[in-house]
């Protein structure tokens, strides 16, 4: 894992921040899929969640590399949101909403 402009005493944080983030996709993983079922998508969220993650605590952060995945950053405040954004679609058919809407039906 490779991290631009980032200190090597980082690397620890950012290697809790590639294993939290597995961790979470995995649990949100539909019924009966694994993270292999996945394909690329999966890598890509996990890395773009924690981009996003540790980006949220870093001025100055321009890329950030976990494996074959590579997330170049122009804007850290605004491509936080958008690393989660594209997280979540690229995890669309695979991984269950983060958020649960319930509607209620009046009788």
């Amino acid at each position: 894992m490779v991290i631009a402009r980032a200190e090597e005493a980082d690397w620890p944080l950012l290697e809790a921040l590639c294993r939290a983030s597995c961790a979470a996709w995995t649990a949100r993983l539909r019924e009966g899929l694994s993270p292999e079922t996945c394909g690329d998508a999966f890598d890509c969220a996990v890395a773009f969640s924690a981009a996003a993650v540790f980006s949220d605590g870093q001025e100055g952060l321009e890329s950030f590399s976990a494996g074959d995945v590579s997330v170049k950053i122009r804007d850290a405040a605004s491509s936080a949101a958008a690393l989660r954004d594209a997280a979540e679609r690229l995890m669309t058919p695979f991984a269950v909403p983060d958020s649960l809407f319930l509607k209620g039906v009046w009788g």
